[in-house]
């Protein structure tokens, strides 16, 4: 493996193999230096949205999945939906908190990359992001469908990655819900009013530290042991990049300092870092054909 260079600024990453970065399929076994094995069809104008369900969780769980996409020519946004005001741990900081932690937030996108302007802020309060699901809620208050929906047809993702949605958090959970749901309608015939975009091409889900459903292993009839079906491998100089920018959200040191533990022993062996994701089917189609066949040997 060659000399690795990293640009922090434009967020690429160049080696002997391309950008350094190795995608695995892994249930199929197979591995490729095309990232197109990660996001299939990938074509020359992309544009990946993260769903972040707070600042810091985008650079946790998909600052590979990042740094990979900006270097295969992608716009990336990050959408962060909370406003950060619980991520306080001493009581003196309560009222600066949601502030700092928008400095934070620049700084930290903008060392792999991400200007200032694609960083998306929806402002819900933390903790309570299932509360705003859907259009409109009781009361006549709107939910972050009315700025979600809106906001991606203007951006025009043509990739979605969304948050855990299993057992990770309450923010998380709802974030996840959103993107499965809101995705498809982002392509979709509704709402003409607000515009139209391409459909989203493809979705995946990263861990900020919890293991993803067993669900779709199962149905797939693979081990409910090993649940991400994807991954990038990547040099060490990469994880050392990701944790530079972990490193500007300050404020969230003590928060997150279990998560960081858990890297050290986790990601990286030897000379490699792994980062792993479970790709979504937002709607999976009820297929008829393998019914034809039962019924047929019924009768």
């Amino acid at each position: 493996m060659g000399e690795t260079k990293v640009d922090s600024q434009a967020g690429v990453i160049d080696q002997a193999g391309p950008q350094g970065f190795v995608y695995y399929d892994l249930r199929a076994r197979v591995r490729s230096h095309d990232i197109s094995l990660l996001f299939p069809d990938w074509q020359r104008e992309e544009r990946v949205m993260v769903f972040s369900p707070h600042d810091d969780d985008a650079v946790l769980g998909a600052g590979y999945a990042i740094l990979a996409a900006s270097s295969n020519g992608a716009e990336v946004y990050v959408c962060v939906f909370c406003d950060g005001w619980a991520g306080y741990s001493d009581p003196d900081g309560a009222r600066t908190i949601v502030a700092r932690r928008r400095r934070e937030t620049i700084a930290a996108y903008e060392s792999l990359g991400i200007p200032k302007d694609h960083i998306v802020r929806l402002e819900y309060p933390d903790l309570s992001l299932s509360s705003w699901l859907g259009w409109r809620l009781p009361g006549g208050a709107e939910g972050a469908a009315a700025k979600l929906l809106p906001k991606m047809r203007e951006l025009r993702p043509t990739r979605l990655l969304i948050p855990n949605g299993y057992r990770e958090h309450v923010d998380h959970e709802a974030a996840f819900r959103m993107g499965v749901h809101h995705g498809p309608q982002v392509g979709g015939a509704i709402l003409a009013e607000y515009g139209s975009s391409e459909r989203i091409r493809s979705y995946l889900q990263y861990s900020v530290g919890g293991d993803f459903s067993p669900e779709d292993a199962l149905a797939c009839e693979a081990s409910a042991c090993l649940r991400a079906n994807r991954a990038i491998a990547a040099p060490v100089e990469v994880e050392k990049l990701i944790l530079g920018a972990i490193g500007e959200f300050g404020s969230q040191s003590q928060v997150i300092a279990r998560n960081l533990e858990a890297r050290e022993v986790n990601r990286v062996r030897g000379n490699r870092a792994l980062e792993v994701y479970l790709t979504v089917d937002p709607r999976p189609p009820l297929r008829y054909a393998p019914y034809h066949d039962l019924v047929k040997r019924i009768s």
